[in-house]
């Protein structure tokens, strides 16, 4: 079995891969602060839950955004697992041809996401991944991954809106019944929730325009069901792209 580890800002999403088939996927919060052994903890207690063992795994993958958690993460997969893990860099077989003025700043998550999508729909493609910073990511009809936008994501936005404004509240990020409301509360989610969706209609268009007004638009990412449905030009939610683009990229290297 292959275990899948991708650490976001916000949050690490595990994924446990019997050859092809997703057996279990985790998403547990991201702490810099979490030594190899209190990572081991948790995931024993996940694997525990799901009937799993330490010992049926044979492979471990890893994707990070987060620098400091990389060496915790391989101390971890040599401790526990008896592994030596796969990081994912631009160097790795991918399936793509990353087209970007220095590969060394495409973040493993997008080129992750970018193979998996790729591998899965052809091209052109755009890719959407809504976590803590929401990216978009183009790949033409011949697999090259041009490079994309990088924005603030939703939840970002919110909190900024609520430290920097000192009468608006902190809010839940629910979709409201409207667009116009007459409370702040209601108000603060439609412009965060509805503007996000122009947001990403807007940027999804000018891509088109750029690379092909033919090309299939998908989301994966966190966030990705709350905003996705409020848009015009996602085609299609993934929810678990990025695993399923570890588990290509293992295969392609092994």
């Amino acid at each position: 079995m292959l275990l899948a580890i991708d650490i976001g800002n916000t949050n690490i999403v595990l994924g446990v891969f019997d050859k092809e088939r997703l057996v279990e996927n985790w998403r547990v919060g991201t702490n810099t602060q979490i030594t190899p052994d209190e990572y081991a903890m948790i995931f024993k207690d996940l694997f525990g839950f799901a009937k799993l063992e330490f010992q049926q795994i044979t492979g471990v993958i890893i994707s990070t955004v987060v620098p400091p958690l990389l060496p915790v993460m391989i101390e971890m997969s040599r401790k526990y697992f008896r592994i030596e893990p796969l990081v994912v860099t631009h160097e790795l077989k991918t399936g793509i041809t990353i087209r970007y003025d220095n590969p060394k700043e495409v973040g493993a998550d997008r080129i992750v996401n970018a193979a998996a999508a790729y591998q899965r729909y052809g091209g052109p493609i755009i890719i959407v991944d809504f976590g803590t910073a929401t990216t978009f990511c183009a790949v033409t009809a011949g697999g090259e991954y041009l490079g994309g936008a990088i924005c603030p994501g939703v939840k970002i936005s919110a909190e900024a809106l609520f430290q920097r404004a000192s009468k608006l509240p902190r809010v839940e990020l629910t979709k409201p019944a409207k667009v116009i409301n007459a409370d702040t509360i209601s108000a603060m989610q439609s412009g965060i929730i509805y503007g996000y969706a122009g947001l990403v209609d807007g940027i999804v268009e000018r891509m088109k325009q750029e690379l092909s007004l033919a090309a299939k638009v998908i989301a994966t990412g966190g966030l990705a069901e709350l905003i996705s449905p409020e848009t015009k030009s996602i085609q299609e939610i993934k929810p678990q792209l990025t695993l399923e683009g570890l588990r290509l990229l293992f295969e392609i290297n092994h």
